[in-house]
């Protein structure tokens, strides 16, 4: 039964802070948010969490942006596309979190905290000691008025913390995960505006998802602890609570939290080494939700009609390379080659043979990209697949024995003979299939050794391909050379 009904319409965001490439975690969560919003025909909000002043960039925002829009994923209101509930940075909303910081401290449900960075690591270092929970002591809890004015006259800028409530005990009812209990107690009284008056992430989140009226929080599990947090703002400051759902983490092979050892993790990588957006989208939706039946490929149309949070997994997601690579030759391998002639051409371009590539005839181009469609994991490859058709052979110690047999010399020089002056792929085909009964030999005699003194390789690609691209001349060539 679908969620969204009558003015219950479905909202969710997605809310990246711009401090780096966005990551496979982040790329799942942001996939996530919008195939659920796309099946229950509701709304994407992109949303940029930018408080982190020292580290956030507009280069990372744009590189986020960039990395969405390549995977297919696209938003309804937010940054670049607008919307009625904007600003959509939160350093563009720094007067809006302020006027509710007001509303809190006149409630009581927040207070000024002039505590100093060396106080509270003090006072951390104790409780330690102590065996006792981490949390801020409430120092600054019981201040009067006149002592929070002599502090300020001090020139003293404090932080502002938010008043928790001792012994309540706080159910987030996650969709994923079940409910979920926390102790009040073991919280202690959190920063929600830092000295320099910048908000803190628990505390924004709240506002943004409220005046933006999120129905439905998707994120990392790592956010789970926040949540009670965030939970407490909702009810101190009178506002409905949307649903969440915490995604599990993803792990590498080796069942760690996915990091640069595991590879590539972020999204432009992917794009770089020539991943198509299609079969990343495919994996990243594998990753910690499962379709209803076997089959895997599946386009997105048909994941977003599937998508359900009720089929999103508890445990966490493990990033398995070989699949994605796996999904990727899949998706080569259906595109047509004329598309995927064009999509290979960036790639191709780094190559020493470019200029040879560049002049090839398009029918003997079209047969190039036939002949190693298969062989392609990432676009990438074609730089080192085109290389038996363009390099120059190098023969080893056993291929030099194997070809200076008089028999083979003597098969070469009848078989440049036989060549005509020019074949088509179809040609080439009815040629190399009658060419061992045309030289009285058996085929390994002919094709084998054919093979290996024109690419010093046993392996590649069929020697018709080969023959059509490399072209007569350039085959005469290299075997006159050899022999």
């Amino acid at each position: 039964m679908s969620i969204n009904s009558g003015m219950n319409k479905v909202k969710v965001r997605f809310a990246p802070s711009p401090t780096g490439p966005l990551h496979i975690g982040g790329a799942r969560s942001a996939l996530f948010n919008y195939l659920f919003a796309r099946n229950q025909q509701g709304t994407l909000v992109l949303r940029i969490e930018d408080t982190d002043l020292e580290r956030s960039s507009l280069e990372s925002e744009r590189e986020i942006v960039e990395s969405l829009s390549w995977l297919g994923i696209s938003w309804d209101e937010g940054i670049d596309v607008g919307g009625s509930n904007g600003p959509y940075r939160q350093t563009e909303r720094l007067d809006t979190y302020h006027r509710y910081v007001d509303q809190l401290l006149r409630s009581g449900h927040a207070y000024h905290c002039f505590c100093t960075e060396e106080e509270l690591a003090e006072e951390r270092q104790v409780m330690l000691y102590k065996g006792q929970i981490v949390a801020y002591s409430g120092k600054c809890r019981h201040l009067t008025p006149e002592e929070r004015e002599e502090k300020l006259s001090q020139g003293l800028l404090p932080t502002v913390r938010f008043r928790v409530p001792a012994g309540d005990n706080l159910v987030v009812n996650d969709l994923v995960r079940g409910a979920v209990s926390f102790d009040s107690s073991e919280i202690g009284d959190f920063i929600i505006v830092k000295s320099d008056g910048i908000p803190t992430y628990n505390f924004a989140v709240v506002i943004d998802d409220h005046d933006m009226k999120i129905t439905h929080v998707i994120r990392a599990e790592e956010h789970l602890s926040n949540t009670p947090r965030q939970l407490l703002i909702y009810r101190a400051l009178g506002f409905k609570t949307p649903e969440f759902a915490h995604i599990s983490l993803i792990l590498g092979s080796d069942r760690q939290k996915m990091s640069k050892r595991h590879g590539a993790t972020s999204v432009m990588q992917y794009r770089q080494a020539g991943y198509l957006p299609e079969a990343v989208f495919n994996f990243l939706a594998l990753l910690g939700w499962s379709p209803e039946g076997e089959q895997e490929i599946l386009d997105q149309d048909e994941i977003i009609k599937q998508f359900s949070l009720q089929r999103v997994a508890k445990n966490p997601a493990v990033f398995d390379l070989e699949k994605l690579n796996w999904l990727n030759a899949q998706y080569i391998k259906r595109k047509p080659l004329k598309h995927l002639g064009e999509m290979l051409k960036p790639y191709l371009q780094t190559s020493p043979f470019w200029p040879r590539v560049e002049h090839l005839d398009e029918a003997v181009y079209e047969v190039l990209i036939e002949a190693i469609r298969d062989r392609l994991v990432c676009l990438g490859d074609v730089v080192r697949e085109i290389e038996p058709f363009f390099a120059d052979p190098r023969y080893d110690a056993d291929t030099i024995s194997q070809l200076e047999q008089p028999e083979v010399r003597e098969m070469l020089r009848l078989f440049t003979e036989r060549l005509p002056e020019r074949f088509d792929l179809d040609q080439a085909r009815i040629f190399m299939k009658g060419l061992p009964k045309a030289l009285q030999l058996p085929a390994k005699r002919v094709y084998m050794p054919i093979r290996l003194s024109l690419t010093g390789n046993p392996h590649g690609p069929e020697l018709p391909y080969l023959f059509v691209v490399m072209g007569i001349p350039e085959i005469r060539r290299r075997i006159s050379a050899l022999i």
